[in-house]
């Protein structure tokens, strides 16, 4: 891993009905504390480079979380994303984490709602980097990538075990060749993205993330669906505690036009429209993204 820095602190913390979820800790034990949500797909690593040595040097810790389905984290289904936040209480606890801030990078964008929804006396803010929207209820907003899997959401449930071991099969099956994959998705997507992408410490950190750290199971992409394509299971309008939201004006998997619509809905949102990028930009920002949301 020349170029990424190595997690402080990787293994497993149990949780309800006997589960456990995997952790990844950046920077130091003590810090200022930010739980970091990945995007789907994704797993505990899916931290820019940039985050990571700003942990080390500014006394920050930074834990990822690999949710059911992928990582060290065993699948399972939860009725709706809200049910990950009582998961997510056991984890902070266990680790001895008092207040936090929370961000979360396109699917995990969701997540992060829900944990500043569930557990409002702890979060003091949220990060939200190309964040998914609801596609139901009075906030929903159609079109995207997760709109077109609501077409199909009545499948899901139903194809959701023999979809998930594929979609492994195929990551372990990819992993010789996973660089030259990410260089063709780079290609085909827009320049932001593809700028993004180019970057030794950001690619690095894709493979690493997917290829060897998720890699056990991708189960946790459908599940993910299921859930983003069904009620959330809170009113993110209850969050009390700022919200700051990038979104890349040339997004192509979550368009800019669902935060422009889901933001102002939020007690405290502030969206900030990135002129020229796309949906990964928000990674080549780690720092702003940190200096926002620790200023508490």
């Amino acid at each position: 891993m020349g170029n990424i820095t190595a997690a402080r602190f990787e293994g497993t913390v149990p949780v309800r009905d006997g589960r456990k979820l995997g952790v990844a800790e950046f920077g130091t034990p003590h810090g200022q504390t930010v739980v970091w949500f990945h995007g789907t797909p994704g797993a505990r690593r899916q931290i820019p480079e940039e985050a990571r040595r700003i942990a080390q040097s500014r006394d920050l810790r930074i834990l990822g979380l690999d949710r059911p389905g992928v990582g060290w984290s065993p699948a399972h289904r939860y009725g709706c994303v809200f049910d990950f936040v009582a998961d997510v209480e056991m984890v902070v606890d266990h680790l001895g984490i008092g207040n936090f801030s929370v961000v979360g990078l396109s699917g995990g964008g969701p997540y992060a709602l829900a944990v500043a929804a569930g557990l409002a006396d702890r979060v003091r803010s949220v990060g939200i980097l190309d964040g998914v929207v609801p596609t139901v209820g009075p906030d929903a907003v159609p079109g995207g990538v997760v709109g077109l899997a609501k077409v199909v959401a009545p499948l899901l449930p139903v194809i959701r075990r023999p979809v998930g071991w594929a979609l492994t099969v195929l990551m372990r099956a990819s992993k010789p060749f996973g660089s030259r994959g990410l260089d063709l998705y780079a290609a085909l997507s827009p320049p932001g993205d593809r700028a993004v992408l180019r970057r030794a410490d950001v690619k690095e950190m894709f493979l690493d993330d997917l290829a060897t750290n998720g890699g056990h199971s991708m189960r946790a992409i459908v599940d993910d669906g299921i859930l983003f394509t069904k009620d959330w299971g809170f009113d993110p309008g209850v969050i009390d505690v700022p919200v700051w939201w990038w979104h890349g004006r040339d997004d192509h998997i979550v368009p800019a036009a669902h935060a422009e619509h889901f933001v102002p809905s939020l007690r405290h949102g502030t969206l900030f429209v990135r002129e020229g990028e796309s949906h990964l930009g928000g990674l080549a920002i780690a720092g702003e993204v940190l200096d926002t949301v620790l200023d508490w």
